[in-house]
């Protein structure tokens, strides 16, 4: 499977919040799509899914527009763990889980549904009600779910922001290896870290744009992250793997010093 964005332009309240931006993101790949608050990563995501509409641009699943692909077989092309997602009534955890094989015909506690929730560590709540859950518990749940989808494209939007360290790190070794078993995979991130030690490239976007594309270490390199953060980083390596730790704010005198 590939995703091809092509001139992306997405509009909200008449801004601009998504220019003209252009990817392709491939099965087998993670891609760490990173960027300040507000610099339309949400916003690009929803696009993809088909939830914001284009402006302009064109968006194709191995060639085929999600119209063309038509609205079932969509729904189990692609899932989609949206941001702070919530679940509005008193289900238990299993029930949740299952509603991720309803593109494939039920919501019913399969091999698959039991598969994600293992995979995502959340087996031992399976009867449990979502109002009894912690934040961190939720997500995973909610991770579940779109694994249960067991579709070619999963789109995560800070599938780590309310985990703690070892369920983060739990989950990024989870994406990865969904890509490796040849998903395409593109997950909203906030943990600079994180992104750069689990994803194979980063996109990182600024005011609605593409600022860099590429490997962690190039995306990552201190003028790119300065322009976009306005941060100094720390980097090194551990066992080959590259490692980045914000270190320090900066002014602007800061970060025209660090420009290329």
């Amino acid at each position: 499977m590939i995703v091809a964005a092509s001139g992306v332009e997405v509009r909200r309240g008449g801004a601009r919040v998504v220019r003209d931006l252009s990817l392709d993101v491939r099965g087998g790949e993670l891609l760490g799509l990173i960027g300040p608050n507000g610099a339309g990563k949400t916003s690009l995501l929803r696009a993809l899914c088909g939830l914001d509409p284009l402006a302009a641009g064109h968006i194709a699943f191995d060639g085929r527009t999600p119209a063309e692909i038509g609205r079932a077989a969509f729904g189990r092309t692609l899932a989609y763990l949206p941001q702070n997602g919530r679940i509005h009534w008193p289900m238990t955890v299993a029930d949740v889980v299952a509603l991720g094989r309803l593109p494939h015909g039920a919501a019913v506690l399969d091999d698959a549904a039991r598969r994600a929730m293992a995979a995502a560590d959340v087996t031992p709540l399976a009867h449990r009600t979502t109002g009894t859950l912690s934040g961190g518990e939720r997500a995973r749940v909610l991770l579940a779910r779109a694994l249960a989808v067991e579709a070619p494209v999963l789109l995560a939007d800070e599938p780590v922001a309310a985990l703690d360290p070892y369920h983060a790190l739990q989950v990024m070794e989870l994406l990865r290896a969904t890509a490796r078993a040849g998903a395409a995979v593109v997950a909203v991130l906030h943990d600079l870290t994180l992104a750069a030690r689990f994803c194979d490239r980063l996109a990182l976007m600024d005011r609605g744009a593409l600022a860099a594309l590429g490997t962690p270490v190039e995306v990552l390199a201190p003028a790119p992250v300065a322009a976009a953060y306005r941060v100094a980083v720390e980097s090194g390596t551990r066992d080959g793997v590259p490692f980045v730790i914000p270190w320090s704010r900066l002014d602007r005198t800061d970060r025209t010093e660090q420009s290329p």
